[in-house]
């Protein structure tokens, strides 16, 4: 078989040495983001360093009391990514806006009474950093932003609570302003942005299509690490699914393109699913069949092609076809085909190879069976990526009376969200104990920022990883501020000569925020730079008042951080463990003859799990990540083995005699807790069991049935004899006897 290995079953001499793509990307040399800025984050930087001059000069000229916020709030809602700036900036007035009406009814039920005060706001703060868990993107900021934005104004009342309207209405005015702002700059900088955004979507799908294909090339070749190189497409099509949302933003008025988007990454993963369960077949079933071999060498000739192709829109009509054209040569295969199947008055079509001769031999009918489900698994193949194209070409313009709608579930985290909550409302504790203790001036001040540190920590899916590099922006916003209020502030007359200092401080922590790497020290350093510099109209701040205040602001981040790592703190084992057990009872529930499974949402959910896992790695060694991403994806082909099986069972045309192993399958898939071999030889007796009558069935329809049943039954087999480690959800995984799945 030319340009592969499948008739063959070795790995080519090309492919022998071939890795595991490494986790995390080179790093760049140290302060390449400060000496050699791409030009995407100078035009960051220096859009909303202009953003926040213009808020704290209309602060400034409208006379309010606190014109830092203003200029606080251009840094928290701006985004290298229009699409992000404008979801962000509508989430935070709706979180603030919630936050404020918080704030006035806590402040209604408890004004003299702080030891029922201060319980009411950690039980806020704690119930919006807990929900925000569950939801994705900004909609989680606009929860953690009612947290402390109540927290915040609560503070700032409490020592004359009859003004807390007016300080709620002081917040909002600071947040409009600072939105408006930065929306009013990234106007004037956004050049063609619908069809930017539009140019971006069709790229990015482009990507997980190619990624894809190739992933598919070395499945079908069996080139050695195939299985490895499956899970890098997971990461990147999360990460794509959430820029969509951020893309139809950009785009303004749009259809259901990025609904089309959001279907298409779900036939990918589908796809890579797909592949995998074709990878088992190919090891488990003989597949020397010369017209499996020369329809598989056509097939990777096209998808070696594919790259090439996609990117012209006027070829997708001819892949479409191309790939239907496979479809039905598959299905022509894939029906059974024996001469006594066919009426004896047809009359042979010219140019095509007689129907099989009649052979009853075991060998032969089991030869002629393998063949048939191998041309079933790759014409259902062909057809999720036929779909993936058709979703594509669909989200690339606007289609007139569409009314398609899709969207991907993500994975819920309850403990998780619960920790968050837990970790909120005790940092409040913990500081408002230290101010009533202490009666310390500044106390307020470090009870809100406390809040609005730990309200941002919960959105992190991790938030040890993001604990450390926030101090450090806070330090270093500490030390910059210093230098501002103590070298060059006292020399500040004049608001423009304020810009001349201020400007280049805050251009250089957007360049910071435009670089990976430093983005989150710079998220700190941007947010808290305005509110150490105590900026207002009539005075500078003196010393006393900068350590006071700042040690306040340092301390809430060291407080924060502090427990964040130490109250309840993250693992990632734990979070593994989790996870599986979350995934394990699900496909259990999948088996489950009362419950309705939908493809969709078990795509989604395991797909958002497999970015996890990618994301949070850690320091763990490389080989037990790649083991459970490994078992992760054969969990999810398992799954959708299951729902295939279901959909089976549900059309009615098997014969009862067949229904019944199967759904002896599905019951031991139910139950399986420990004993994943005893499943396994059970589906492994079903198969034997259709294969019997198979070779008695005469009707076409039913064989055909028997046939896709018995696809799905050797993947499930299979799966559950080489994953019995990872399916076993009573004890930690640790990848010993998968990682022989690896290396093969």
């Amino acid at each position: 078989m030319s340009g592969s290995t499948i008739s063959s079953g070795q790995p080519t001499p090309d492919n022998t040495t071939t890795r595991p793509a490494p986790l995390r990307p080179r790093a760049r040399p140290f302060l390449s983001w400060l000496y050699a800025p791409s030009a995407s984050s100078v035009t960051f930087a220096l859009r909303n360093t202009i953003a926040a001059c213009l808020a704290i000069g209309i602060a400034f000229w409208m006379e309010l009391d606190d014109p830092a916020w203003a200029a606080m709030t251009v840094w928290a809602v701006a985004q290298t990514s229009r699409g992000e700036s404008q979801s962000k900036a509508k989430w935070r007035i709706v979180g603030t806006i919630s936050g404020g009406v918080a704030a006035i009814s806590i402040m209604a039920l408890a004004p003299q009474a702080p030891w029922l005060f201060f319980p009411m706001i950690a039980l806020w703060i704690g119930l919006c950093s807990g929900f925000a868990t569950f939801v994705s993107n900004f909609r989680s900021y606009a929860l953690v932003l009612a947290g402390y934005t109540c927290s915040i104004i609560c503070m700032g009342a409490a020592s004359n609570p009859d003004n807390i309207f007016m300080v709620a209405m002081s917040r909002g005015t600071y947040i409009v302003l600072g939105v408006l702002c930065e929306a009013f700059m990234g106007l004037i900088f956004a050049t063609s942005q619908e069809r930017h955004a539009r140019a971006q979507l069709r790229q990015k799908l482009e990507s997980a299509l190619v990624l894809v294909t190739t992933t598919l090339c070395s499945l079908l070749g069996e080139e050695r690490g195939a299985l490895n190189a499956a899970r890098r497409q997971f990461g990147t099509i999360l990460t794509i699914n959430d820029q969509i949302e951020f893309a139809e933003v950009e785009m303004g008025p749009h259809g259901h393109e990025g609904d089309h988007a959001r279907a298409a990454l779900a036939a990918v993963s589908a796809l890579l699913s797909r592949g995998f369960g074709m990878a088992m077949r190919l090891q488990v079933l003989n597949h020397n069949h010369p017209a499996f071999t020369k329809t598989a060498d056509e097939i990777l000739a096209f998808l070696k092609q594919f790259p090439q192709r996609l990117p012209d829109q006027n070829s997708v009509p001819a892949l479409l076809a191309d790939l239907q054209h496979f479809r039905d040569v598959c299905r022509l295969y894939a029906a059974p085909h024996r001469e006594t199947d066919i009426r004896p008055d047809l009359e042979p079509i010219p140019g095509h190879e007689p129907f099989d001769a009649i052979d009853t031999s075991p060998e032969m009918l089991d030869d002629r069976l393998d063949e048939r489900v191998l041309f079933v698994s790759l014409g259902e193949l062909l057809g999720d990526l036929e779909q993936a194209i058709k979703e594509y070409e669909a989200s690339t313009h606007r289609i007139k009376g569409d009314h398609f709608h899709f969207q991907l579930e993500t994975h819920r985290d309850t403990r998780e969200a619960v920790h968050n909550g837990l970790r909120g409302a005790c940092a409040v504790l913990i500081t408002a104990y230290i101010y009533e203790v202490t009666a310390w001036p500044n106390g307020l001040g470090f009870i809100a920022i406390t809040t609005l540190v730990c309200g941002l920590f919960a959105t992190k899916e991790n938030p040890v990883l993001g604990t450390t590099e926030f101090l450090k922006g806070a330090v270093a916003a500490y030390i910059v501020a210093w230098f501002l209020v103590f070298v060059l502030m006292p020399k500040v007359t004049t608001f423009e000569t304020l810009t001349l200092f201020l400007g280049p401080a805050m251009f250089l922590g957007g360049l910071a925020k435009g670089n990976p790497a430093t983005a989150g020290g710079s998220a700190a350093y941007g947010l808290l730079l305005p509110a150490m510099l105590g900026l207002e109209n009539h005075h500078v701040m003196n010393e006393l008042a900068f350590y006071n205040g700042n040690m306040a602001t340092v301390l809430a981040v060291a407080v924060s951080v502090i427990v964040f790592r130490s109250v309840l703190p993250f693992s990632s084992d734990a979070e593994r463990l989790r996870l599986r057990r979350v995934m394990l009872g699900e496909l259990q529930h999948l088996a489950h003859p009362g419950f309705k499974p939908r493809i969709s949402v078990w795509i989604g959910r395991n797909t958002d799990r497999f970015a996890r896992l990618i994301r949070h790695a850690g320091p763990t060694p490389a080989p037990l990540i790649e083991a459970c991403i490994l078992g992760t994806l054969a969990t999810l082909t398992l799954g959708l083995n299951v729902i295939r099986l279901r959909a089976l069972l549900d059309r009615e045309y098997l014969p009862e005699s067949a229904r019944r192993p199967i759904l002896l399958v599905l019951h031991y898939v139910e139950e399986s807790t420990r004993r994943h071999d005893k499943a396994a030889r059970i589906a492994e007796a079903a198969v034997r069991r259709l294969r019997v009558l198979d070779a008695r069935e005469t009707d076409l329809v039913t064989r055909l049935e028997l046939t896709r049943a018995i696809t799905y039954l050797v993947v499930i087999a299979h799966t559950m004899r080489t994953n019995e480690d990872f399916l076993d959800a009573s004890r930690p995984f640790r990848g010993e006897r998968n990682n022989r799945v690896l290396k093969t």
